[in-house]
Order: C-alpha cells, then sequence, then structure tokens
C-alpha cells in the first residue's frame, strides 16, 4: 500500500493492478482503471452515499447500505459509454448481487451546482441555462440511441398501463417501468399524499390547505396521451452537474432516492419530460437557497429564475429539434411532473434532510401565491 493511501485507494490500486476480488465480490469493469497516485480525501457534501476521490485521479462511490435489488447505474453507464459529458466510467464492485461502489474518473476543479448554481443566482448570470437544457438534451439523445446493453432504447407510453417483461409484480422494477397516464397519476398521487403526512407544523397545515389546487395540477397525467418513454437520469438537479475544468458534466445515476420499488426512477422507461422537469425545478430550488443562505433580493432572484427556466426549456427543446427527436418531449407532461417533484423534495427533507425543507416550501409558497418564503 503507498504512503497515505487508505481503504479506497487500495482498493482501486488493487483493481488497477489486475488483482481478482476475493468471492462473493465481483468487479463489472467498463474501462481499464489507470493506478491512482498515493492519497486519498473524503467528500462532504450532503449526500445519501459516501465519496472519496483517490489519489486526484478516481472516485469511489461506496454504497453504506447495499441492497440486492438492481441498481440503475452500471446499466445507463454502460449504456452511455460513448457520452463524453459524464465523468468516465471504470468499474462497479459487487458483493453477490448487491452494487457495493462505483469507480469513475474525477473530474479536476469540479464544484456541483448547489455550489456554482448559486453563485449565479446571486450574480444574476443566466448564461448557463442554455448550456445545461443543451447537456440535457444531448443527455436524452444519448439514452435514445441503441447499444449493446439497451439495443431497443425507445418504447412508446400505453394509455392503460401493461405489464412490462421487465416489471416486477410487487411494483418495483428491474430495469423497466409501468409506464403510461395511470401508472404516472398514481406515482404522483402517491408522492403527494405521502408528502402531506411527512410535512409537519405551519408548513403541513398550508400544504394541506393547498392540496386540491395540487392535485388540480397533477390531474393531466391522469388522461396523458402516448408519448415516447426512454432511460432517465431519474434524478436530474443541478447537483448532479458539474461545472469543472473542461466545462460541464452530469454525474451519479443512482436515480430519485424517494421512489419506492427496486430501480430508484433512475434507469426505469420514462418521459424525457419527468427529467427536464426536475432540472427546471432544482433552478427554483437554488433561488430558494440564494435567498436564504446570500440574502439574495426576492424579487431579483424571481427574475432570474424565470429565465433561466425559459432559457434551459429552450435549449433543451432546440437540441432535440435539431437532432430530428423533438417528439421526445411532451410539454404538457411538464407541469404536473414540476408538482410531484416539489412533493418529492418535501418527502426527501423529511426522510433525509429535514433542513431542505424550507426550498420545496419556499417554491410552492411562490407558485400558489404565498410569495416567496423569505424576505429580506
Amino acid at each position: 500500500m503507498a504512503v497515505g493511501e487508505g481503504v479506497t485507494g487500495a482498493v482501486v490500486r488493487a483493481l488497477a493492478e489486475g488483482v481478482t476480488p476475493p468471492r462473493p465480490f465481483s468487479v463489472r469493469a467498463f474501462r481499464p482503471l489507470p493506478p491512482p497516485p498515493p492519497g486519498e480525501r473524503a467528500i462532504t457534501v450532503d449526500q445519501t452515499n459516501h465519496s472519496v476521490i483517490a489519489g486526484e485521479s478516481v472516485v469511489v462511490k461506496w454504497f453504506p447500505r447495499p441492497s440486492r435489488a438492481p441498481h440503475p447505474a452500471p446499466d445507463l453507464l454502460a449504456h452511455l459509454s460513448g457520452f463524453s459529458r459524464t465523468a468516465t466510467p471504470y468499474a462497479a464492485v459487487y458483493w453477490e448481487d448487491a452494487l457495493v461502489a462505483l469507480i469513475t474518473a474525477y473530474l479536476p476543479e469540479a464544484r456541483d451546482g448547489w455550489e456554482w448554481c448559486v453563485d449565479e443566482a446571486e450574480a444574476g448570470r443566466t448564461a448557463f441555462a442554455a448550456e445545461l437544457g443543451g447537456l440535457a438534451a444531448e443527455l436524452h439523445l444519448a439514452m435514445a440511441t441503441p447499444s449493446p446493453v439497451f439495443p431497443d432504447p425507445v418504447r412508446l407510453a400505453h394509455a392503460v398501463p401493461e405489464q412490462d417483461p421487465e416489471q416486477d409484480p410487487t411494483g418495483g422494477s428491474t430495469g423497466g417501468a409501468a409506464s403510461g397516464a395511470g401508472a404516472w397519476a398514481a406515482r404522483a398521487e402517491e408522492a403527494l399524499r405521502d408528502a402531506l403526512a411527512l410535512t409537519d407544523g405551519e408548513d403541513g397545515a398550508w400544504l394541506a390547505s393547498r392540496a386540491e389546487a395540487l392535485r388540480h395540477e397533477l390531474a393531466p397525467l391522469a388522461t396523458a396521451g402516448a408519448t415516447p418513454l426512454i432511460r432517465i437520469h431519474g434524478d436530474l438537479h443541478v447537483g448532479q452537474i458539474l461545472r469543472w475544468r473542461d466545462g460541464y458534466a452530469v454525474v451519479d445515476f443512482d436515480g430519485n432516492p424517494t421512489v419506492s420499488g427496486s430501480a430508484p426512477g433512475g434507469g426505469a422507461f420514462q418521459p424525457a419530460a419527468r427529467d427536464l422537469a426536475q432540472l427546471t425545478t432544482s433552478v427554483d430550488h437554488v433561488g430558494q437557497v440564494a435567498i436564504l443562505r446570500r440574502n439574495a433580493d426576492p424579487d431579483r432572484i424571481a427574475e432570474w429564475v424565470a429565465a433561466s427556466r425559459a432559457a434551459i426549456e429552450g435549449a433543451y427543446a432546440a437540441g432535440l429539434a435539431d437532432a430530428g427527436r423533438a417528439d421526445l418531449l411532451d410539454r404538457s407532461l411538464i407541469r404536473p411532473f414540476e408538482i410531484e417533484q416539489e412533493c418529492r423534495e418535501l418527502i426527501y427533507a423529511a426522510r433525509h434532510l429535514p433542513r431542505w425543507r424550507y426550498a420545496p416550501m419556499g417554491v410552492l409558497r411562490t407558485w400558489f401565491g404565498a410569495g416567496p418564503a423569505f424576505t429580506k
């Protein structure tokens, strides 16, 4: 073991040298793994997993509570082998059939969107937004391109959900997903019920008073028409988009942690609009962070949010259209998916990060006429 190297560095070095891990561990290799220089350091931002940078060259994401349920990230990373706007994937490590670690390249000088995007909000800059919309379009176009992993990557939603051959009979998914209006409406209603049950105090009372208004916004999901479905990122917020030395990269294909079932949202067949809705709502959350933590002016932030959201949507739609795949975006689904996502943010806050609740509550209060959550 090199001087200054810990467990993570030792594991990476052994894999790079071709050492076969003892059973019941196994490795799925994506690309040759370069031996890292000595040293390692943990990434300390809020996250549900534990990531360590080894030798300033690779990142190992450890899953503290590995599940035997199929994880979406390995197949997605293998499918996206030709997509250059993410951290290069090297390997996945399993304990029997449970994913315990993902190894990807380290992106020098990387900052996630909860840092760099808040800076943009505070400064009132919106040029980044078109780049993010274009990046999201590139990602979805890559998702919709056949590969040996996913030879048939685009499906058509059914008006009434059918049993997918990949669908777990308990309601989870092993890679596919129930598709169509009924499934989307049921999923959104469940998210609203959970958000109402988990949000207490004054916020809970306010949310309950707006429950019917929220259901009205979700109603279009029940009557949505047929639309193409692709494998989606599943948790596409600005925190998953790194600004690094060479530009922007989207990372963390683990899926939405608030979605129940064996595949947590990522990797499942869903409308592209679901990812886009989460990306646009995350800009609203950035605005709330800037107001609370940077003392930014709420009115100026509201203008910044509106301009940034419009630029993301516009660039995303243009990117699809330029590639001849405008059909991938059903705009009628964006708003109801945004409402569902705010419910999921409240669920995430209640289950994982209570102090986060101010952000989705601030967005919902703004959307439903109560004004910004914070004032100067």
